[in-house]
């Protein structure tokens, strides 16, 4: 008997041990070996890390506020320094925030055309990268872990950048696809055919779990998989062909918004709020071209 309950209580010890190791900070997912999710469902805004035996990688920094609780979350897993911070593209909704992983030791790092933006256009709780990087691949490497950034050109903001860890195959995917929400209010600074071409390529990339931006999957921290990105292009594709469909019946252009359904998508987030805001983008962007728009760097 004093066996038994000794090896009941080394398992019992084992088992503590084992939860405790694995015992994340608040906020925190783990996706795969040495990579991690963070963010707050609360205010809808995700960001990932990545663990190495030199270092960390960080994407995203969002705000100053969400930038320290990620730090905060990262040295309660790791006490390996924070060597680089990665933002995904311009806008000050996600590009804030760097000087905090900035004062953490992090090297901040942008595509050239957001870095620009960025020194142009800095916003209250926004500072400027402190190196950029140019055409459409570059490859890091920290540690044993490779990130490929993907410049896939213009489709939403400047800059935008698809990340990629080949080995674990992950992806972080910021504002081109969120799951299981329309596209977001009256869409802004987005270049619909282009949006719809990058997605078409991030498609085909080799990964099959993706951590996004903004996800509205019952478990958002745990992020999502390829086919969200294919869900994604198939809605705005369904949206087009509804809207063409009330051309095809006389229905007015300007009521046309006002009256296009897509019963597909009733239990998507935000479906009754933004899907006539959605359909007059797309309307317009067929009624008057495509916009934004800039001519290719040569």
């Amino acid at each position: 008997m004093k066996k038994i309950i000794g090896v009941i209580v080394i398992i019992g010890v084992l088992f503590v041990g084992t939860a405790l190791a694995e015992a994340l900070p608040p906020h925190t997912a783990k996706i795969a070996q040495g990579v991690y999710s963070y963010g707050n469902p609360a205010n809808g805004y995700f960001s990932m890390f990545m663990v190495t035996k030199d270092g960390v990688i960080a994407i995203e920094s969002i705000s100053s506020q969400h930038a320290a609780g990620m730090v905060k979350a990262i040295k309660e897993i790791t006490d390996q320094p924070i060597r680089y911070l990665l933002h995904s593209h311009n806008h000050w909704d996600h590009a804030s925030g760097g000087k905090v992983f900035r004062e953490a030791g992090a090297t901040l790092m942008a595509h050239e055309e957001a870095s620009a933006w960025m020194e142009a256009n800095t916003g209250p709780d926004m500072v400027v990268p402190d190196k950029s990087w140019e055409g459409n691949r570059k490859d890091m490497t920290l540690g044993d872990t490779v990130v490929e950034l993907h410049y896939l050109g213009m489709n939403h903001g400047l800059g935008m950048t698809v990340f990629l860890l080949p080995k674990e195959k992950i992806a972080y995917i910021a504002d081109l696809v969120v799951p299981n929400r329309v596209m977001f209010n009256i869409v802004p600074d987005f270049n619909i055919k282009e949006w719809e071409r990058s997605l078409k390529v991030i498609a085909q990339m080799d990964f099959d779990k993706a951590v996004y931006s903004h996800n509205n999957n019952a478990t958002p921290l745990l992020g999502g998989t390829k086919q969200d990105v294919n869900d994604y292009l198939q809605f705005m594709q369904d949206l087009r062909g509804a809207i063409f469909a009330e051309f095809k019946k006389g229905t007015n252009p300007m009521m046309v918004p006002t009256v296009v359904q897509l019963p597909k998508y009733k239990d998507w987030a935000m479906y009754k709020e933004w899907l006539p805001m959605n359909a007059w983008r797309i309307l317009l962007d067929e009624w008057m071209g495509p916009f934004p728009w800039r001519p290719d760097k040569k």
